[in-house]
């Protein structure tokens, strides 16, 4: 019997794109059925470039998909990942522009808050002198 597992285990290998049915969803990924018969799983985080809060939010049950072969570790199991196969968007470019505006208000804000302050400051000196104090 551990001869066979051996076997299924060098039926898909890292780096390979599987097919399977999704029989189980958990809190924190999915099982997958591959098409040769062994299972699978689908960690949360492999699912989307984006945030997924909930598994069911992105698979069903008895969903086909199409995944990548991640790892294979000593005990034969299989992690796969859907998100590996998925065009990453690219992060929008931040533009100088957009940094001098930021940068530019910033200032303002600090220089409001300091000219505030110190008129705060000066208000607390000038006032009545305590009772008892010469």
């Amino acid at each position: 019997m551990g001869e066979e597992k051996t076997a299924d285990a060098s039926a898909v290998g890292i780096g390979d794109v599987v097919s399977g049915t999704v029989e189980h969803i958990a809190p924190y990924g999915a099982f997958v059925r591959l098409e040769n018969g062994q299972k699978a799983m689908i960690h949360i985080s492999e699912l989307s470039y984006n945030f997924v809060k909930n598994v069911g939010d992105v698979l069903t049950l008895s969903q086909q998909v199409t995944a990548k072969v991640i790892k294979i570790d000593d005990k034969g199991r299989i992690d796969l990942s859907i998100k590996a196969l998925q065009a990453r968007e690219p992060k929008p470019v931040r533009r100088e522009e957009d940094f001098e505006k930021k940068l530019t208000s910033f200032m303002k804000q600090s220089d409001e808050k300091i000219a505030d302050l110190n008129s705060k400051i000066k208000d607390s000196r000038g006032g009545k002198r305590r009772p008892g104090k010469k």
